[in-house]
């Protein structure tokens, strides 16, 4: 369900842009976020700071596509995004000593320190080589091949949140022993 609704801005934008154009499926995405980040309010009777920066950026980068008639807003709305989001796990773990995924996530998923940080670094890299891959096809590649590459990037998300799934499960806590650190046998 949390996948379909997650998907359901991008699955959108791509059918507005396939039946319309890059600047209407701009607004039906912009729309789309808002009625997403409504969905997500509802049933969780709060949002995520994703959610927050997700919605503010395409409010602001949509608004400026479509104001100024310039494609390029929303084709590097992603980079800024994920950009951003390294940044600011790279910045809380090694400037601020703080770990904001184990912050947000921390009372969902009782790992271990050292866990917590690898998976920050990997968040992190993830991050980074989305941003960089958007930026790419944003660059070098036409609004139609960008606009495909929304719709079958979406694999990025789902191959590396199956791989963070199997990192972790062996030091979720069924017996106590992740509370020391140490991987399920």
């Amino acid at each position: 369900m949390r996948f379909l609704i997650d998907f359901f801005p991008i699955g959108l934008f791509v059918a507005a842009y396939k039946l319309h154009d890059i600047y209407t499926a701009t607004a039906v995405l912009m729309v789309a976020t808002v009625v997403q980040t409504a969905i997500i309010y509802a049933i969780d009777r709060r949002l995520q700071t994703l959610h927050k920066v997700t919605l503010v950026l395409v409010l602001v980068f949509g608004t400026l596509t479509l104001v100024l008639q310039d494609e390029r807003f929303i084709k590097w709305k992603p980079t800024v995004l994920y950009a951003s989001m390294a940044i600011v796990l790279g910045a809380a773990l090694w400037g601020w000593k703080k770990n904001f995924l184990q912050l947000l996530l921390g009372s969902q998923l009782t790992l271990p320190a050292p866990v917590w940080a690898r998976l920050t670094v990997i968040w992190i890299g993830y991050f980074l080589f989305m941003a960089g891959i958007n930026a790419y096809v944003a660059a070098y590649y036409s609004t139609e091949d960008w606009v495909n590459f929304k719709l079958w990037g979406y694999v990025f998300p789902v191959i590396f949140i199956v791989g963070q799934g199997l990192y972790i499960a062996r030091y979720l806590k069924d017996d106590g022993s992740a509370a020391n650190g140490e991987p399920k046998p």
